[in-house]
């Protein structure tokens, strides 16, 4: 494994959600917040959820409560309604973009970092992947793909997928999570275990778990890694001595 994937998909900081700023109306994963990580100077990282209708549309949550005024799952809708879903506090109105609609706004200026969201189901899971490595077919910028769930990554190799992929990772020490995901689980992702099948590329790793021993033996032996989400030079400082490249939001980080 070589350390050259850095010079070309992660040259940059990489903006969470783009250049997002709520007081200025700007809202994550909207139009307006790609085109400031683009005027800066940024990579973009954003999120892609799958509409009722099968089409993938650039949205973090898997519930429309937090950035929209109605509530329900992200997967429960049609994309025309999910379409019609303002983006709070949005100075523009903006609404959730199609994923060919953020790639046509994209158009190869920036890096990407896309995450597709882990999914309820194994037929959901196969759609979405589908659907992404079908939109990405003619597009001609850089770009990364990347997930929690190992499953999307392997979905996305049977498609063809011909992006580096990274696994997004996390320590899964808060007892919180022993509500949603088993033991054994936590161990197998914390550890990188499904490395046999996913085969990835890179690893997106929350700033906390950075020292976890699976990151830092493959990441000694040249494997990228990212670090999300920082929010502070302080952090950024931090951060280079586990990480290659940040996921940052709330400041604005030298570049180069």
């Amino acid at each position: 494994m070589k350390r050259s994937i850095l010079s070309t998909l992660f040259p940059q900081p990489i903006a969470h959600r783009g250049l997002h700023d709520p007081a200025r109306g700007i809202i994550e994963n909207s139009i307006s917040a790609f085109e400031a990580a683009i005027e800066h100077g940024y990579a973009i990282e954003c999120d892609v959820q799958l509409s009722s209708d099968g089409v993938p549309f650039i949205f973090h949550d898997d519930d429309f409560d937090r950035l929209t005024e109605v509530k329900g799952a992200s997967d429960a809708r049609p994309i025309a309604e999910v379409q019609t879903l303002v983006l709070k506090g949005s100075a523009a109105g903006e609404v959730p973009q199609r994923f060919t609609e953020f790639l046509q706004q994209i158009g190869g200026r920036t890096m990407l970092q896309i995450e597709l969201k882990e999914q309820s189901d194994r037929t959901k899971t196969a759609a979405l992947a589908r659907a992404v490595a079908q939109a990405l077919a003619d597009y001609e910028g850089p770009y990364s793909l990347e997930s929690f769930d190992p499953s999307l990554l392997m979905a996305l190799r049977r498609e063809g997928a011909k992006a580096p992929l990274g696994i997004i990772v996390y320590s899964y020490d808060e007892a919180e999570w022993d509500q949603h995901i088993p033991r054994w689980k936590k161990f197998i992702l914390r550890h990188l275990l499904h490395w046999p099948w996913t085969r990835f590329s890179f690893i997106s790793c929350r700033n906390i778990a950075i020292y976890l021993p699976m990151v830092r033996f493959l990441r000694a032996r040249g494997m990228p890694v990212t670090a999300w989400t920082i929010t502070s030079p302080q952090a950024a400082r931090a951060a280079a001595r586990g990480a290659d490249q940040i996921v940052f939001e709330g400041f604005l980080p030298e570049i180069g």
